[in-house]
């Protein structure tokens, strides 16, 4: 499973865009160290966490609406500042001749003299002084505008995330060397899922899939009712929910309150977070998501042999029990 930034294009190499559209800009400090502000969790409740910014996190926010002043054909739509990193939404409104890079480098520069400027203020380290901001600027081209909303909502949430991830620290460590049936995983969630005496894997065939394409999705509905049946009933599922159709199975689960274990083709980043439907089944408890695989920064789709393997690892985690469900 990828993580939110893993999701993301990154700008290659010598890329310039030029044309208008919208782009999701991410400034972070490498270290992430919290000195852009503090998070705030009003009655240790999540849906109510704010960030109460620095005066290097309020420096940071100025950069930002300069952006504007020097390029007008942008306009900032949307920022979210946080403990270590900034969001923000740049609609580019006409095609730029120099491209957005240059925009972005030079919010970049103006991000690391107000760095400079802000430690010059509390400390003679000079070494810290051009450690920060060393990082260029992530550039995701957003491309469509029906991506806008679920990116808005994305980033709105982040306090939220945040501070669900600190109230409830275990469920989102990483947790290394988690052996099943002799194999080897790391993984993220509700490990106690393991402790369940019924499992049963999803793995939609593809006979199914081909019948239901010409016309008879009669088997294909059966069988997804069947796992939807069985999560109710206390069964755990476990797949890597790779086809459309099984990832409705997973989603309806959930939904429901259901308990799932996720098999990933990537295992976890330093800093991994789970996209949004499965944050918040790490926070309800409700899935434990599993990586056979080291962290592959690069890794970008999945292959047919990965594929493979993840299904046959779904059905080796069901049937370790005695009470297991088998088709």
């Amino acid at each position: 499973m990828a993580t939110d930034h893993d999701s993301w294009h990154w700008q290659e190499p010598g890329k310039a865009w030029k044309g208008a559209g919208l782009y999701h800009i991410t400034l972070k400090i490498p270290k992430r160290e919290p000195l852009l502000g503090n998070l705030v969790i009003p009655d240790s409740d999540p849906t109510k966490a704010w960030v109460n910014y620095s005066n290097l996190g309020k420096a940071i926010l100025e950069c930002l609406r300069q952006v504007s002043v020097f390029h007008p054909e942008i306009q900032i739509l949307h920022y979210c500042l946080m403990p270590d990193h900034l969001h923000s939404i740049w609609y580019v409104k006409q095609r730029m001749p120099q491209g957005i890079l240059t925009a972005v480098r030079g919010f970049w520069q103006g991000a690391k003299k107000a760095g400079r400027n802000y430690f010059s203020s509390v400390t003679p380290d000079t070494i810290r002084q051009d450690a920060i901001f060393t990082e260029m600027p992530y550039i995701r081209p957003m491309g469509q505008r029906r991506q806008l909303p679920a990116t808005l909502r994305y980033i709105d949430m982040n306090p939220q995330r945040l501070a669900t991830k600190k109230l409830m620290p275990g469920f989102f460590r990483v947790q290394d060397h988690i052996e099943i049936a002799g194999r080897m995983y790391c993984g993220v969630g509700n490990a106690n899922l393991l402790q369940r005496t019924k499992y049963m894997p999803v793995h939609v065939r593809r006979t199914m899939i081909e019948e239901a394409i010409h016309g008879d999705d009669r088997r294909l509905n059966e069988y997804m009712n069947r796992c939807i049946d069985a999560a109710q009933k206390g069964t755990v599922l476990v797949s890597p929910f790779i086809h459309e159709k099984e990832r409705e199975v997973l989603y309806s689960v959930l939904a429901d309150k259901g308990e799932v274990i996720y098999l990933s083709d990537n295992g976890f980043s330093e800093y991994y977070k789970p996209s949004d439907g499965i944050f918040d089944a790490v926070a309800n408890k409700q899935i434990l998501v599993l990586s056979p695989w080291p962290y592959d920064p690069k890794k970008r789709s999945i292959t047919r042999a990965e594929c493979v393997a993840l299904n046959n690892m779904a059905e080796e985690i069901s049937f370790i029990t005695s009470n297991s469900i088998r088709e």
